[in-house]
């Protein structure tokens, strides 16, 4: 949440200052340091962030990249800035040449807006020509803060990023076919339908008659798409808000007493979790029928519920759908054995 919350702050902040912002060299000061921030580099540490880094190429002496981020005394991240009134789509030929001599595996080409991040997936040690990634701060999805997150100092790991990149950027190319066939149908996408529910001979004709009914189904099944997923969030909304003000109720209860148990057992699954999490997100709510641990003090993040209280004792884990699940255990030490679940669930928020 902290991470989403930070770069929800520097995109108001360059909504704001981006029209007195005039240089490529102000850019970089006022939107594209503050985002290396967030991703957990010092930007005041010349070992770890390293302006005008040298990346000679042939015979060209004196190339220098604008930004290069070490780990372990190697480049694992190059970038190229420019000011936030230029289009990204001029400059990547530049970045090819750096990526090429620095080692990295990784490429960042920025306008301190959009973020476009590069790799070699298509030849070794050469830079695809396509970006796996794009994001821009003014229209942040949340899959890609999920994305972003997996380039913070903290969770940096080579062979992770590589491995979404590849998905990342073939979903992406197919999703921009789909968008454009859904907006206006190509001859080889209406053949395909036609050749499926049309028995006779395919003229011309038939494939303009079909041109407007393919477009026509694809609007329709969009927009069906669409209604459907406002209905079940609704319809979700509607669960949790019921389900939180039962929360609200009974926390409030003054007839609830923290139990010493209950307070060994939120420190047992903060031990079990703390590699996995940072033990500051998670939080106890006592209630007065279980003792509930969640993530990021939010009541939709459960990651389990004690009932220590009646005659035997229980933990209760959930499924995905937060269907809760209770397992009788003797002690708060038997938590230890339901690590795996207990990480499983952290893991899938």
């Amino acid at each position: 949440m902290e991470f989403q919350n930070n770069l929800n702050l520097l995109a108001d902040k360059i909504v704001q200052m981006k029209d007195q912002i005039g240089t490529e060299e102000a850019t970089k000061t006022a939107f594209v340091l503050p985002f290396l921030n967030i991703l957990g580099y010092d930007v005041f540490n010349p070992t770890e962030v390293i302006p005008e880094f040298t990346a000679d190429v042939g015979l060209k002496k004196g190339e220098k990249v604008d930004y290069a981020i070490f780990q372990n005394g190697n480049p694992i991240l190059i970038i190229e800035c420019k000011h936030w009134k230029e289009s990204l789509d001029i400059h990547d030929s530049q970045l090819i040449r750096y990526f090429h001599v620095t080692k990295t595996r990784f490429a960042l080409l920025t306008n301190g807006i959009e973020y476009r991040f590069y790799t070699d997936l298509d030849s070794s040690n050469v830079m695809d020509e396509k970006p796996f990634l794009e994001v821009s701060l003014l229209n942040i999805k949340e899959h890609s803060i999920n994305e972003l997150l997996k380039f913070h100092k903290s969770n940096f790991d080579v062979d992770s990023i590589l491995n979404s990149a590849s998905s990342l950027k073939y979903t992406k190319e197919i999703r921009k076919i789909l968008t454009k066939e859904f907006q206006d149908p190509s001859a080889e996408f209406v053949r395909f339908f036609t050749s499926k529910i049309y028995q006779g001979r395919i003229t011309d004709k038939v494939l303009e008659q079909f041109t407007e009914l393919v477009h026509r189904s694809t609007l329709q099944f969009t927009n069906d798409k669409v209604n459907d997923r406002l209905t079940i969030a609704l319809t979700k909304d509607k669960e949790i808000v019921n389900e939180e003000e039962f929360l609200i109720d009974e926390t409030k209860s003054s007839n609830i007493v923290t139990t010493e148990e209950e307070l060994d057992s939120f420190r047992v699954v903060q031990a079990i979790l703390r590699r996995t999490v940072d033990v500051s997100r998670i939080f106890y709510r006592d209630a007065q029928s279980y003792f509930s641990i969640i993530l990021d003090d939010n009541n939709r993040k459960p990651i389990c519920r004690l009932h220590l209280n009646g005659g035997k004792k229980y933990i209760g884990l959930f499924d995905e759908s937060k269907k809760e699940t209770k397992h009788l255990i003797e002690s708060v030490d038997d938590i230890f054995n339901f690590e795996n679940e207990l990480i499983q669930i952290v893991q899938s928020y």
